[in-house]
């Protein structure tokens, strides 16, 4: 097998526990830093996702989101739930990269070589899969809180507020927070209406995932192939982690606009989400698909793409650096 691909292969020296909370410490660290950064983007791409079913678009495109929701709602806009996203981003990399890591022991394990320290791209991309099918059950609860804050903005105002333009209602004193929406989501369905949008969540995860891991494992065997077992430079982190957030983000985009769409449904068109409760994932599948085709489903895609190149970068510049540095 190629040494190349033996990134993230934890030591069999290291005992569980103490690799379980580096994987989580390093996960985490990285996951507030590249959240930060590209949370504006995130409410962006989730504003346009948003309105793909609205008869009229409150948006012409990204710059116009952005601008709007900058000069009605200021820099507090831009960041307007941030703390879930924070939450979720510790929650979704340190469980993302220790699930990686111990999946790979597993396979060891399975395999016909227990005693191997490098596995096969292949190999390492089941690892990434089944990775991101676990972190998704940890992150559709926060997932959901975050899109519903992210489109409060765009709830339509009241009767007495009917000058104010159809982009964005004019900011209210008492928004709901996170501890409030959360409530409210399992009063209305019980428990399980916190993993509202949970289909959307894994097909991203999993299928997303195996895109990440295995497109760094990828660009990383390329910048290695004249000393397959040196430590990566910074630079090689940066550069590998950078085409690995382009690929997770354009693999499988439209299950997260129909996830989003599906977790703001009950915002933004309660008369569509009915009595009856949530529509599946393939009924909204379908409609988008009726209303817009495939720009529909891809709705904020460019710009999605456009912060993950450098946000992922972050993540495995940070991950890669902290794991070195404290092996």
């Amino acid at each position: 097998m190629d040494a190349s691909l033996n990134i993230h292969d934890p030591s069999p020296a290291i005992s569980p526990t103490i690799r379980a909370a580096k994987d989580f410490t390093f996960g985490s660290a990285a996951g507030i830093v590249s959240k930060v950064f590209e949370h504006p983007f995130d409410l962006t791409k989730v504003r346009l996702q948003a309105q793909v079913l609205d008869a009229t678009a409150r948006f012409r495109g990204p710059l116009d989101c952005l601008v709007l929701t900058f000069r009605n709602e200021g820099v507090r806009g831009l960041y307007r739930g941030l703390p879930a996203p924070i939450v979720g981003a510790m929650a979704e990399n340190a469980t993302l990269f220790f699930a990686y890591n111990e999946l790979q022991n597993l396979i060891r394990r399975l395999s016909s070589n227990p005693f191997a320290q490098t596995l096969s791209l292949p190999q390492l991309t089941l690892a990434a899969a089944g990775a991101g099918a676990i972190t998704s059950f940890f992150l559709t609860p926060i997932e959901l809180v975050k899109c519903k804050m992210q489109v409060q903005m765009l709830v339509a105002p009241p009767a007495s507020s009917a000058g104010v333009p159809p982009t964005l209602a004019s900011p209210p004193r008492n928004l709901p927070g996170p501890l409030t929406i959360l409530r409210d989501a399992i009063r209305a369905d019980g428990v399980r209406g916190l993993w509202l949008g949970q289909t959307g969540t894994l097909i991203r995860e999993t299928g997303g995932s195996a895109a990440w891991f295995g497109t760094k494992e990828l660009i990383c065997k390329f910048l290695r192939r004249d000393a397959p077992t040196r430590e990566l430079w910074p630079w090689e982190s940066a550069v590998s982690g950078a085409c690995a957030g382009a690929a997770y983000n354009l693999a499988f985009f439209p299950a997260d606009t129909i996830k989003s769409t599906i977790q703001t449904e009950a915002e933004l068109r309660p008369a569509s989400a009915g009595s009856a409760g949530p529509r599946s994932f393939g009924t909204v599948a379908r409609e988008l698909y009726r209303a817009r085709g495939l720009r529909g489903l891809y709705a904020g895609c460019g710009i999605t793409v456009a912060r993950s190149i450098p946000s992922s970068a972050l993540i495995f510049l940070i991950y890669d650096g902290l794991k070195a540095r404290f092996a």
